[in-house]
């Protein structure tokens, strides 16, 4: 499950987005340079070979390590897109593009939103849209929606099977795993699944909080939002965390965690973009990053725990959930008022994740060295429990923590 939101004003458009996956699918940035390509040449998507356009775009991808395409991303043209899984009532085909190759491919040949836009209209009419979109749960599918945005325009790009409705976006407008252009979603919305996800609240929460954003501060605050009066994480038994943006994993039906995160400012002249490239949003660092600045991050995520950046964050995240009331405050204070000054001043983008790497360290050991008793609910102790046992982490001393590596 995600949320993705936009906000179109006088001088540009913000835009933010949490991807929500499985607790174990681990989400890497990727980089991309302008390509040329043969006449004739074709293009292996994850589960389907297309046609290969000529000349495509360079693009920064937040993409799970599994599949070809991604979860948000942006291009040269300064072109954003984030997607949404939605059910509807059409047939799920069992092959075919996925939403997030869509995503991937709109990125790759469109210079504008509105190009964009009619790119994934026009691939969804010839390949159509199938096939697994979970890496554990290889029966899980779904159709897509989309924001997607430019410096000057943003639109609600929403499917069903091979039909399209869409919407331009005038001041704050957000999705959230359900249809939501009127006369579309009364036509093909499913009820029950659409429930389960908790799209309606989600989407409710992000529009109020969206109405008063006014820059990246105030989008990354949203993405980080528990959707509670004291800020702490909510859940329920069917599906966990799904009740607010910040989504925390434990649901018996649906287990989605928040794995990736995305904040943007286009303007015509220039374009800001900070990543937290870790999952859960309330534990991570934003950090600036860009289209034409590839980063050296360390070797990319394995299927099980290993010293790669997302893997790593996993250590905190985990271990600072199970008692988030006591644990947040040993460490957000400090990266609060670090991600401020970036904010104000951006960093070099290497150098702001070589010393979130160092920071992070320090923050586990606060973490780890604080005994704590686990105060979530029994069913959440369990589903993570289990995860932690499928991914090799264990969260019972600071010895063993794997460490950054970086200069």
């Amino acid at each position: 499950m995600c949320d993705t939101l936009a906000i179109v004003g006088s001088t540009g458009v913000l835009f933010a987005k949490n991807s929500d996956r499985d607790a174990n699918e681990p989400q890497l940035l990727d980089w991309h340079p302008r390509r040329q390509y043969p006449l004739g040449a074709t293009l292996r998507c994850t589960w389907i070979e297309i046609p290969q356009v000529r000349e495509t775009h360079a693009v920064l991808l937040s993409r799970p390590r599994w599949m070809w395409g991604a979860e948000m991303g942006t291009n040269e043209h300064r072109v954003t897109i984030g997607n949404e899984a939605v059910f509807t009532r059409e047939p799920y085909a069992k092959t075919g593009l996925l939403g997030m190759d869509l995503l991937r491919l709109a990125l790759e040949r469109a210079e504008t939103a509105e190009a964009a836009v009619e790119t994934i209209a026009s691939l969804l009419n010839v390949h159509g849209q199938g096939g697994s979109c979970s890496a554990e749960r290889t029966g899980f599918t779904y159709h897509n929606s989309f924001i997607v945005a430019d410096p000057r325009r943003a639109f609600v790009l929403e499917t069903a099977g091979r039909h399209t409705a869409v919407e331009e976006i005038h001041g704050a407008r957000s999705i959230s795993n359900g249809l939501t252009i009127p006369s579309f979603a009364n036509r093909y919305r499913d009820p029950v699944k659409s429930r389960v996800a908790a799209c309606d609240a989600r989407q409710a929460r992000t529009l109020s909080l969206a109405g008063s954003a006014t820059g990246p501060a105030d989008l990354m605050r949203i993405l980080r939002d528990h959707g509670t009066a004291d800020s702490q994480p909510g859940y329920s038994w069917l599906n966990g965390g799904l009740g607010a943006p910040c989504v925390h994993a434990a649901g018996l039906v649906a287990g989605s965690q928040t794995t990736a995160s995305w904040v943007a400012r286009l303007r015509p002249d220039q374009h800001e973009h900070w990543v937290t490239a870790t999952a859960a949003p309330c534990t991570g660092l934003f950090k600036p990053v860009s289209v034409g600045e590839p980063l050296e991050l360390g070797p990319p995520p394995g299927e099980h725990a290993d010293l790669s950046l997302w893997w790593r964050h996993e250590r905190l995240h985990r271990a600072a959930l199970r008692d988030p009331r006591s644990a947040l405050p040993l460490f957000t204070p400090e990266r609060d008022t670090i991600e401020s000054a970036w904010l104000a001043s951006p960093p070099d983008s290497q150098a702001a994740f070589d010393e979130h790497g160092r920071l992070e360290n320090r923050w586990l050991e606060r973490v780890l060295a604080k005994p704590v008793r686990d105060v979530r609910p029994w069913y959440v102790r369990r589903f993570w429990q289990k995860a932690n046992d499928r991914a090799g982490i264990k969260l019972d001393s600071v010895a063993g923590v794997p460490a950054f590596a970086g200069s």
